[in-house]
């Protein structure tokens, strides 16, 4: 057999493969479209996953939804107001949700607030006992900062890691007051 026979049988048999691997992975993502769109949970799993993959979320922002049926509200803070729009463009895209209300506050421009923005990542996620969640794609502890006011909001692994967040958080120059609305894993 010469070699240009060959490479031409090696190129139907890849041609061969990837078209059956194509048509099962379509047939997968058919299968599950299909089926999960009707529940709540579905919905719930979907827009988290969503919101978090918007290109401009970042420790700055706080984006929360509640899921009632098929309805979706929007809550929080951005920074940006292209965040705000994206949110809701995303979530109106998925399937099964039928109406989407958004409330996110679009924080004002501040030079202040964005200086204590930063002051805050560095004394929180500059801690010893809270670097480790400085690590992940988008952090857990969300900064929040309206006019020199800061609100913790996420989810952290225990209660030490919430009151060193809280001490490190009112450690800050020029803060007016600090929330901590840091939930704890599991309560």
């Amino acid at each position: 057999m010469n070699h240009t026979k060959m490479i031409g049988r090696s190129c139907v048999v890849g041609l061969v493969l990837l078209a059956t691997l194509s048509s099962l992975c379509w047939a997968k993502k058919e299968k599950k479209s299909d089926a999960a769109p009707h529940s709540e949970s579905y919905l719930v799993h979907e827009i988290g996953h969503e919101l978090r993959l918007l290109p401009y979320y970042s420790v700055f922002d706080d984006l929360r939804y509640k899921v009632n049926g098929y309805n979706v509200e929007l809550e929080g803070a951005v920074t940006r107001p292209t965040l705000k729009s994206d949110a809701e463009n995303v979530v109106k895209r998925i399937e099964g949700v039928e109406s989407v209300t958004n409330n996110i506050k679009v924080l004002p421009p501040s030079t202040d607030d964005d200086r204590i923005r930063l002051a805050e990542y560095r004394v929180i996620y500059g801690h010893p006992a809270l670097n480790r969640y400085g690590l992940q794609a988008v952090p857990p502890i969300h900064i929040i900062v309206d006019r020199g006011h800061v609100t913790l909001t996420g989810v952290v692994a225990n209660e030490m890691d919430r009151n060193v967040a809280n001490i490190q958080a009112n450690s800050v120059p020029g803060v007016f007051s600090v929330t901590n609305d840091l939930r704890v894993e599991g309560k």
